[in-house]
């Protein structure tokens, strides 16, 4: 998962063979090393047709998602097991290297109280299970820390950390986003930095998932802890630009972050690229 990526959000969340088609020719011309593919539908996805475009391209992928509420793992443990797994099988059959996000449960999921020992009980369960699944695959799966907002289960880096630790697997790891650790660490390095061991995929994301370089992350303390542990991972640049209606509920996204795709990629990615060259992670 080495290099410079883009998530597909970018040119579109429908998964299908024009929406694969027009987001790897974008991903392409910007000259990405991969592209973070939504598995929002992962039965309907044409995993052969994306696997002749990513390698006609030679373009790498990684695979993401969010659990539906029918398998929010923290509830429906068996229901998770069952869709983690035809994701995985569709990530695999893509040539993609991972499935990654919020794998433990749903964007927009929240009890409106504190977790409980149970549900993440029924995580662990889920994840271990996918976990060896995947392995059978040769796909890693990542754990990604989101903010208290979108879900009430895993917010932190030391959170994602407990339970990459506590299901043991090898081929799970974290993944962390600059948008979530701005608004859960106490110093968005300090994240990095708790979850070194683990860390191999992060998003770049602005304040307000706009245009990197225009908001208020700290990104020189990002790439300064990034370069420190001496991370080796997937730096994937994440801006919400096209949102079907019931993603954008879950994330809260309200009003366009940027003016179009074309700012975002002329701006925000140049600016991201540079300061990974500064700090010397490519």
């Amino acid at each position: 998962m080495q290099g410079f990526g883009v998530h597909t959000s970018m040119w579109t969340m429908n998964w299908d063979r024009a929406g694969a088609e027009k987001a790897i020719a974008g991903a392409v011309q910007y000259e990405m090393d991969f592209i973070e593919i939504a598995l929002l539908n992962a039965p309907a996805v044409d995993a052969r047709h994306t696997r002749e475009l990513l390698e006609k391209n030679k373009l790498r992928a990684v695979c993401s998602l969010g659990l539906p509420e029918h398998a929010w793992a923290s509830v429906r443990p068996d229901a998770a097991i069952e869709h983690l797994k035809i994701a995985i099988e569709k990530t695999a059959e893509m040539s993609a290297e991972a499935l990654s996000g919020v794998i433990f449960g749903g964007i927009g999921e929240r009890t409106g109280v504190p977790p409980t020992q149970g549900e993440y009980d029924n995580i662990a369960k889920v994840l271990d299970a996918a976990a060896k699944h995947a392995k059978k695959h040769g796909i890693q799966l990542g754990v990604e820390a989101v903010n208290r907002y979108e879900n009430h289960l895993i917010n932190s880096a030391q959170q994602a950390v407990d339970m990459v630790e506590r299901v043991g697997a090898d081929n799970i790891f974290v993944h962390l986003d600059t948008y979530h650790m701005n608004i859960e660490e106490k110093g968005a390095a300090n994240g990095i930095l708790i979850a070194r061991d683990h860390l191999k995929y992060i998003h770049l994301s602005e304040s307000d998932r706009g245009t990197p370089g225009y908001g208020n992350i700290p990104w020189d303390a990002i790439y300064v802890a990034l370069a420190a542990i001496g991370f080796k991972g997937g730096l994937a640049m994440e801006s919400f630009i096209n949102m079907p209606a019931e993603v954008a509920y879950g994330l809260a996204v309200w009003r366009p972050v940027a003016r179009d795709m074309e700012e975002v990629m002329g701006r925000g990615l140049p600016f991201l690229r540079n300061k990974a060259e500064q700090y010397g992670l490519i």
